[in-house]
C-alpha cells in the first residue's frame, strides 16, 4: 500500500491510497483457495470445481468484495499509521475504472477526504471551581407536596338536590346528540360523569352546564370544531339532549393514615419520610443540572483549539432547524424578530461551536481515562427509551438493536454524564445555598433574567432558552410522588367515566 498526501489545510486532509494490482491478484487467490471445497456447480462433484473455472465463474463477484473490504482495510491503516482521528466520516472517491481493477488490469487507487481532530491540551480539573446550589428540604416543602397530592386527588361529594353546579363541580348525565333533527353515531351516553372546566367534551358544552341542578333537562347547543377529528361531524351545528341526575362538588382528600395507606405506606409519618428523600433527589437532580452547566462552560472557556467545519457545521444545522421548527410551533417567521437573520447565524454558531468544542474535550477526557458505557447501563438507558413509547415497546426495540446510529444517541448521553462526574471528582466544588426558585430555573437562566434590552420575539427567546441548556427534568411539581408506586397516586377514572368518554368522542 502507498500513502500520498494530495493536500493539508488546516484540519482538512486529502490523502490518495495506492493498492497494486498484484497485492488484489493476491488476494483474490487466497479467496478462491479458501471457498474451492464449499463450491457447487452443475457438472461437478462437491469440491471438485477446478479453480480456473471458480475465477471464470466468480472471479469478477469476488473482486468486488476484495475491493470493498481493501478499502475499509487499507484507509483504516492509513489512519492509524498517520496517526489521525477523522471528525466525521471521511469522503472516499475512486480513481479510474473500477472495471478495470476488477479485471485486475490497474491498481486500486482511491483519494480520501476528511478533517481531523485536533490535538487537545486538558486543563488541569483539580484547579477547576464549581458551586453546587443547595435547597433544604424542610417541613414546609413536604407540607406543600403533601396538600397538591392531596389535592390531585380529590374526590367528589354530593351537593343538595336544590344546588346549581359550578365551574369544578360534577355532574353526573344522560344525553344524546342531534344534528339536523337526527341522532349520530358516538353522540349518546348515559350516568357519565362531567367535570365542568376540565375540557372533556368540545367548546361551549361545558359552560352551558353551569346552573344546572340534579334533576334539570338542558338543551346544549354546541358546533363541532372545523378541526374535529370525525370529518363527518367537523364544523356542523349540534343539539345535546342533556338530563341531570347528580351535581357533585370537589373535595380534596384529607391528609391522614388512612390517605397514607391508601398510598401504600405504612403510616403518614412514613409517607412524608418517602416524600422528603423525593424532594431531596428532584432538587438534587436540578441542582446537578446548575454545576454542569457551569462545569461545561468553564470547559468550553477554558480550552483553546481549531474546530473541525464539517462539526460545526452539522451542529449548527441541528440548531438552526430546531429555531426554525420553533417558530412554526409560534407561527412566526424571522421578519417578525427584532434580531436580523445574519445576527442570529452567528449566534447560533457560535452555540454551536461551543457544543462541539465541549463535546470534544469531554471525548478526551473520556479516551484519555478509558471510561465505558457497560453493556448494563445501555441496556437500562435502552429500556428507558423504550417505554416513552407505550404499545410499540418491540417495534421500537428492534429499531435500536438493527440500527448502531439509533444506538449510539443513547450511549452518548451515559457517556457524558459518565465523564462530568470524572471532572467533578476531580474539581473543587462547594455548595451554595440558593433560594426554590433560583434553583428551579432552567441552568442558565439566572444571565437570562438580568436586565437586558426588550425583544418582540418570543418565540426567538423560547427557542433559545430550549437550546441552551436542557431543562429540569424534576421540578418541584415531581414532588407529587410520594413514593415510586406511581399506579397509587394516580386518579382512579370510573368504568363508567371511561367508556361514556369513548362513546362522546371526546365532546
Amino acid at each position: 500500500m502507498n500513502i500520498k498526501e494530495v493536500s493539508t489545510e488546516g484540519l482538512a486532509r486529502e490523502v490518495q491510497v495506492t493498492v497494486a494490482a498484484a497485492d488484489l491478484a493476491g488476494k483474490l487467490e487466497n479467496k478462491i483457495d479458501s471457498i474451492k471445497g464449499q463450491v457447487h456447480l452443475r457438472g461437478f462433484r462437491p469440491g471438485k470445481v477446478p479453480v480456473a473455472h471458480i475465477r471464470k465463474t466468480y472471479g469478477e463477484q469476488l473482486m468486488g468484495e476484495i475491493i470493498q473490504e481493501t478499502v475499509n482495510e487499507s484507509s483504516q491503516q492509513m489512519l492509524t499509521d498517520r496517526d489521525e482521528r477523522p471528525a466525521m466520516q471521511p469522503e472516499i472517491k475512486l480513481v479510474g475504472e473500477a472495471e478495470e481493477i476488477i479485471k485486475g488490469t490497474a491498481d486500486l487507487v482511491y483519494d480520501v477526504t476528511y478533517e481531523v481532530i485536533p490535538p487537545i491540551t486538558l486543563a488541569d480539573f483539580s484547579k477547576l471551581k464549581l458551586e453546587k446550589p443547595v435547597v433544604d428540604v424542610d417541613d414546609a416543602r413536604v407540607d406543600e407536596a403533601l396538600k397538591r397530592l392531596a389535592s390531585s386527588r380529590k374526590d367528589f361529594v354530593a351537593r343538595a338536590e336544590t344546588a346549581k353546579a359550578k365551574d369544578g363541580d360534577r355532574v353526573n348525565i344522560d344525553f344524546i346528540g342531534r344534528i339536523d333533527g337526527e341522532a349520530f353515531e358516538g353522540g349518546a351516553g348515559e350516568g357519565f360523569d362531567l367535570e365542568l372546566g376540565s375540557g372533556q367534551f368540545i367548546p361551549g358544552f361545558e359552560e352551558q352546564l353551569v346552573g344546572v341542578k340534579a334533576g334539570d333537562k338542558k338543551n346544549v347547543e354546541v358546533s363541532f370544531p372545523e378541526e374535529y377529528g370525525a370529518s363527518e361531524l367537523a364544523g356542523k351545528a349540534a343539539v345535546f339532549e342533556c338530563t341531570v341526575h347528580e351535581v357533585s362538588e370537589p373535595k380534596d382528600a384529607e391528609i391522614n393514615e388512612d390517605f397514607a395507606t391508601s398510598l401504600g405506606m405504612e403510616s403518614l409519618e412514613k409517607l412524608k419520610d418517602a416524600m422528603r428523600e423525593q424532594i431531596g433527589r428532584d432538587y438534587e437532580q436540578m441542582s446537578r443540572g446548575h454545576m454542569k452547566k457551569d462545569l461545561l462552560d468553564q470547559l468550553s472557556n477554558g480550552h483553546d483549539f481549531d474546530l473541525p467545519p464539517s462539526m460545526v457545521d452539522m451542529e449548527f444545522n441541528q440548531i438552526w432547524h430546531q429555531f426554525e421548527q420553533e417558530l412554526e410551533n409560534n407561527q412566526q417567521k424571522l421578519e417578525d424578530l427584532d434580531e436580523s437573520e445574519d445576527d442570529l447565524r452567528a449566534e447560533y454558531r457560535g452555540i454551536a461551536e461551543r457544543r462541539v468544542r465541549t463535546g470534544l474535550v469531554l471525548a478526551e477526557v473520556g479516551n484519555n481515562n478509558e471510561i465505558q458505557v457497560t453493556q448494563e447501563e445501555l441496556n437500562q438507558g435502552l429500556m428507558q427509551r423504550v417505554q416513552q413509547f407505550p404499545g410499540q415497546e418491540q417495534q421500537v426495540f428492534e429499531y435500536f438493536q438493527q440500527n448502531p446510529e439509533a444506538m449510539a444517541q443513547i450511549r452518548a448521553p451515559i457517556f457524558e454524564e459518565k465523564v462530568v462526574d470524572f471532572i467533578c471528582e476531580l474539581a473543587k466544588v462547594s455548595d451554595k445555598k440558593v433560594s426554590l426558585e433560583e434553583l428551579m430555573m432552567e441552568p442558565g437562566e439566572e444571565e437570562a433574567e438580568k436586565p437586558k434590552p426588550k425583544k418582540k420575539a418570543p418565540a426567538k427567546k423560547a427557542a433559545a432558552k430550549k437550546l441552551s441548556a436542557k431543562k429540569a427534568s424534576a421540578k418541584e411539581e415531581t414532588t407529587k410522588k410520594a413514593t415510586s408506586k406511581k399506579p397509587a397516586v394516580k386518579k382512579k377514572a370510573p368504568a363508567k367515566k371511561a367508556a361514556a368518554k369513548k362513546d362522546a368522542n371526546n365532546k
